[in-house]
């Protein structure tokens, strides 16, 4: 499998649900891969192949023939049917048919229908052929006569006819054969002849009368079985072939099967059998703590509505945490189940409506990253990947990674044979000094978190407020200006990425024979600041303009992100 080769060092840490297309889930045994270096003393004794790798994550990648590869370029496909190709429409009502005979079946694990076993008939079969035997052992008894005596005289006449036909039946056939073999099949043959001509005209004996109603409803028992309900199955909260979002679900097992229709089945039998064996329904509801809320955390969504997921591995250099969570095996499996459990509540979040948000971004944070040398972080994460890459399918849009290591490299080079053109199209590089712009490629800034160089945080501003975003150029000054027309409180909130700039504020009023008033007088907001965002206001009593100065004094050009809204007031 292509998962199992392709598991080095850093891979194994990153916990991800992934959706690399691989082989069909078989009993394998995963190797382990070979181990990293952990000397982290001599790692960090090479600032110059530090220096070039952070060199290579701020160039374009080439190829062998020098042409720029394009890094997150993957689009999404369409989760409409009528989008579709021909040959996709033709593998999805493939599939569907496949999931409905297993549905008739029970073959998702379900509980087995209560229909006659093949052991049953066989036994039932054998029961008859003793019925048989014994009837063949038993010759035309002298109590029939009798019995039919005993019936009242008008009777009489009836009976004498069956005796004589069924004695004279057993002669003949007995004449005819050869071996007791014959003689008593065709005994039997007869006898049952004699009892049905009988049985129309006068009323049969109560053994013969239990005999056939057993067998009606023996029969009618077997016709009555054989009608069972289809298994019903849900996964993701999304019953299987309900309404049309059991397509959108159908659709992203072929698409990590590449439209093969039997090796996507065997996927999808596979993922239902093993959430069952997990007991997912159950670890929903269950409480779990809330430990790792800041290791892996949802937050916004990007500029396509897709949720944005947080992976900060940076969280495990806490050696308590780290001690917590990974210490012995009955850790990890709690690490592993809260990790499911986070990745199952917030996908029955999505909308698997066609042409709905049915994906997410994962953002993973690589700063301060524990790194290969972690073997047990190691061990926990990669069996959480081998997981989720074999029962999540398609469920990330892209997969950006941040503040990368300059130790990456070598991993990446590593990796970077065994993925799939279409997984590499959804990955996206960052160092340090570039993951803010890169996040806003994707993700505005009013949705980024503060730590990352974005403006969300609980504040007076909501995320559905727009920020606005410049550059200021560097050795230059840039003003910012909101215009006031009436007596208000204005709010704003300015920051520059990386700062190392200077800032000020001022009201300007319209009237002529106002004067400017300062806010803030214009001070230098170091790199290093505390205060990544400066939140301020001020209440206006006539019209006019607050205006922001910023100046860039140095040679390099910086992200200016600010945004402001205002609240009438009354003036006394």
């Amino acid at each position: 499998m292509a998962d199992q080769t392709r598991n080095p060092a850093y891979v194994d840490q990153v916990v991800l649900a992934h959706d690399v297309p691989q082989q069909p889930p078989a009993a394998a045994v995963v190797k382990e891969p070979p181990q990293a270096e952990t000397d982290e003393e001599s790692v960090n004794q090479k600032p110059v192949e530090k220096a070039l790798v952070e060199e290579y994550l701020s160039k374009p990648k080439c190829d062998n023939q020098g042409n720029v590869l394009q890094s997150g370029s993957f689009k999404e496909e369409s989760t409409r049917v009528v989008d579709l190709l021909d040959n996709e429409k033709k593998a999805l009502q493939q599939l569907k048919q496949l999931v409905q005979e297993a549905l008739n079946k029970h073959e998702f694990g379900g509980q087995q229908p209560e229909a006659p076993k093949e052991d049953d008939e066989k036994k039932s079969a054998k029961e008859e052929a003793k019925d048989e035997a014994v009837i063949d052992d038993e010759p035309p008894k002298p109590e029939t006569v009798a019995e039919t005596n005993d019936a009242p005289a008008k009777e009489d006449s009836i009976n004498l006819v069956e005796t004589e036909v069924i004695e004279d039946k057993v002669a003949t056939a007995a004449a005819g054969s050869n071996t007791v073999e014959d003689d008593g099949a065709k005994t039997v043959e007869a006898i049952e002849e004699s009892i049905v001509s009988v049985s129309s005209s006068a009323q049969p004996a109560a053994e013969t009368e239990a005999y056939v109603v057993s067998e009606d409803e023996r029969k009618g028992g077997k016709a009555e079985d054989k009608v069972v309900p289809p298994e019903e199955i849900s996964i993701w909260g999304v019953p299987l072939l309900a309404d049309e979002r059991s397509d959108v679900i159908l659709l992203k097992f072929l698409r990590a099967r590449d439209f093969k229709v039997k090796e996507a089945f065997v996927m999808l039998k596979s993922t239902i059998l093993w959430r069952k064996e997990f007991g997912i329904d159950e670890l929903v509801e269950q409480d779990l703590g809330d430990n790792l809320n800041k290791v892996v955390f949802m937050h916004g969504f990007d500029k396509e509505g897709h949720p944005v997921c947080y992976n900060v591995f940076g969280e495990f250099r806490n050696k308590e945490l780290y001690q917590k969570t990974f210490s012995d095996e009955e850790k990890w499996q709690n690490f592993l189940r809260w990790r499911i459990q986070f990745l199952e509540k917030s996908i029955r979040k999505l909308d698997f409506r066609p042409g709905g948000i049915c994906t997410i971004v994962q953002v993973n944070d690589l700063k301060n990253s524990p790194g290969p040398a972690r073997w047990e972080l190691r061990q926990a994460t990669k069996q959480a990947l081998h997981l989720l890459q074999d029962n999540y399918p398609e469920f990330v849009a892209r997969q950006v990674f941040i503040n990368v290591p300059w130790w990456y490299l070598a991993v990446n080079k590593m990796i970077n044979p065994f993925l799939t053109q279409r997984t590499k199209s959804k990955f996206v590089f960052a160092g340090l000094s570039k993951s803010a712009d890169t996040l806003f490629r994707y993700i505005t800034a009013e949705q980024v978190p503060v730590k990352y160089g974005g403006l969300s945080k609980d504040s007076e501003f909501a995320t559905t407020e727009t920020v606005t975003e410049i550059t200021v150029k560097s050795a230059a000054k840039h003003t910012v200006e909101f215009p006031v027309t009436e007596a208000c409180l204005v709010r704003w909130e300015v920051r520059v990425i990386g700062w190392g700039v200077s800032y000020g504020a001022e009201f300007v009023p319209s009237g002529e024979n106002s004067y400017a008033v300062i806010i803030q007088k214009a001070r230098k907001v170091a790199a290093s600041t505390e205060e990544p965002v400066v939140c301020d206001n001020f209440k206006v009593g006539e019209a006019g303009k607050v205006v922001l100065t910023i100046h860039n004094p140095s040679s390099k050009k910086k992200k200016l992100l600010y945004r402001f809204k205002s609240h009438p007031t009354t003036s006394h």
